[in-house]
This record gives C-alpha cells, sequence and structure tokens, in this order.
C-alpha cells in the first residue's frame, strides 16, 4: 500500500456499527487495513453483542456504546475518547433513523414527530459528533457521512427520509466551511442501496436493488467494501483538497436519466 493511503498512526471513530451488513462495518475494515486505530461505536446495549463480535475480528479496535441523539452520551464518549486516543483524525458518521410509519405511508401524511426524529437523528447528530469531535482533531482531520439518492430525486418509500438526507447534504456544506479553517475536512457518500438493517425499514427495498442494478451504467449493485474503499480515500492524505462534496459510489446511477 503506497504511502498515501496509510493511516498507521492515524485514530478513526465510526459511529452506526449494527450488523455485518452495517455500511460502517464495511468503512471499518478498509480503515483497518489501511492501518488505522478504530474506536467503533454502537447504539445501546441490544447491539452491544453483535457489533462486539465484529469488532473483535479487527485487531486492535474498541468499543464504545453512544447514542447520538443523547448530547450527555456523546459529552461521555468524546472525554472517553480523549483521554484514551488523545487526537482523532477520522470521524464516520453511518446513522439515520426514521419511524417506519412516516416512510411507507403517503410524504403528505409525514408526522410532526416522525420530521423532527428524523432530523434529529440522521441530521443534527453529525453536527453535535463533528462539534464534539473537532477540537480532539489537533492536526486537521476528516469527518464523512452517508447519504443516498433520494435526497435529490423522489425515491418511493423513502419519504420524510429522503428530505433529512437533503438537509444532511446541505449540513455537510455548512460545516465543511465551519471547520475548514481547522484543517477539517467534511464530506458525504451517496452509496447505492445496500441490503441494511437500516434499508429495511424502506418499503419494497428488493424492487428498488433490481431496477438499480439493471438501470445502472455498470449493471450491478454497489456493496459495503466499496463504499469503504471511498471513505478510506476520505480519511487519507489523497483527498487533502476535497470538502463539501456528497460523492457516488453508485455504480453509476446517479447520471442516469432514464
Amino acid at each position: 500500500m503506497s504511502d498515501g493511503w496509510n493511516l498507521s498512526g492515524k485514530t478513526a471513530v465510526v459511529f452506526g456499527l449494527a450488523n455485518k451488513r452495517s455500511i460502517a462495518w464495511g468503512i471499518a475494515q478498509r480503515l483497518h487495513e489501511a492501518g488505522a486505530r478504530l474506536a467503533i461505536c454502537y447504539q445501546n446495549e441490544r447491539m452491544k453483542a453483535e457489533a462486539q463480535e465484529l469488532i473483535g475480528e479487527l485487531p486492535g479496535a474498541e468499543g464504545f456504546p453512544c447514542d447520538v441523539s443523547s448530547d450527555e452520551e456523546i459529552e461521555a464518549l468524546f472525554a472517553q475518547l480523549k483521554e484514551r486516543y488523545g487526537r482523532l483524525d477520522v470521524l464516520v458518521h453511518a446513522v439515520a433513523f426514521a419511524p417506519s410509519e412516516d416512510m411507507r405511508g403517503d410524504f403528505l401524511n409525514t408526522s410532526r414527530e416522525g420530521f423532527r426524529i428524523a432530523h434529529d437523528v440522521s441530521v443534527y447528530s453529525l453536527i453535535a459528533v463533528t462539534r464534539a469531535a473537532a477540537p480532539l482533531m489537533t492536526e486537521g482531520g476528516s469527518v464523512m457521512t452517508l447519504t443516498y439518492f433520494g435526497a435529490e430525486k423522489v425515491v418511493p418509500h423513502y419519504n420524510v427520509m429522503g428530505v433529512a438526507k437533503a438537509s444532511l447534504e446541505a449540513t455537510v456544506r455548512y460545516l465543511a466551511s465551519s471547520v475548514g479553517a481547522q484543517g477539517i475536512r467534511v464530506n458525504a457518500i451517496s452509496a447505492g442501496p445496500i441490503k441494511t438493517l437500516a434499508a429495511r425499514g424502506v418499503g419494497a427495498l428488493g424492487e428498488m436493488l433490481k431496477l438499480h442494478a439493471e438501470r445502472a451504467p455498470l449493471r450491478r449493485n454497489v456493496d459495503q467494501l466499496e463504499v469503504g474503499g471511498t471513505a478510506l480515500w476520505l480519511a487519507s492524505v489523497l483527498s487533502s483538497a476535497v470538502t463539501g462534496e456528497t460523492i457516488y459510489v453508485d455504480c453509476g446511477y446517479n447520471i442516469m436519466g432514464f
């Protein structure tokens, strides 16, 4: 591996690990292969066992619980990370949630509470964890989040999550401007549909995957490790002048009109 990809001596914190299908898991694997020390966060005790089993496959990685909808838990986590690692270099935000009833129904009937939850968990949490991480990124850093094409175009059954992802992409731009003077870059990866735990909340996922594979220029779907490869590039010095961007990793689907 060339020096440009080498993350030895770098520390990355990854939010959003649920199981082996998680995009966060694909990213964690790629960062680990490049030599990064990993702090991998899972939501709660219910998810601890499966998350810790996966974390155990990456020697040197450590697991931490953190519900990103809680400012207190975020504060406690970053106090732990500061004590354990001192400096942070990479932050991966692979977190999204909206109540299923607000995704499966008619968008017109989106509830006020469903709208609030989708934006709090999926968008505000990126601001909250970046704010907590920034003081530890003393030598600059790379922050990245996960978005989807439903932020730009109407995707059936995506509903309020599409609006939240649009907000997330705008947040990436504003954060990039806010922390750029500290040498911190902020970007989004727009991945094609992947059969993750979160994606199961989207109706007709199987049909979405089939249509995506038929229409994308590469005539297939993307997998977690391919998203992980782009995350590795964003974490490395090879992307040192890239910030505020949404980068598509979707086999080209987004360029197609029909």
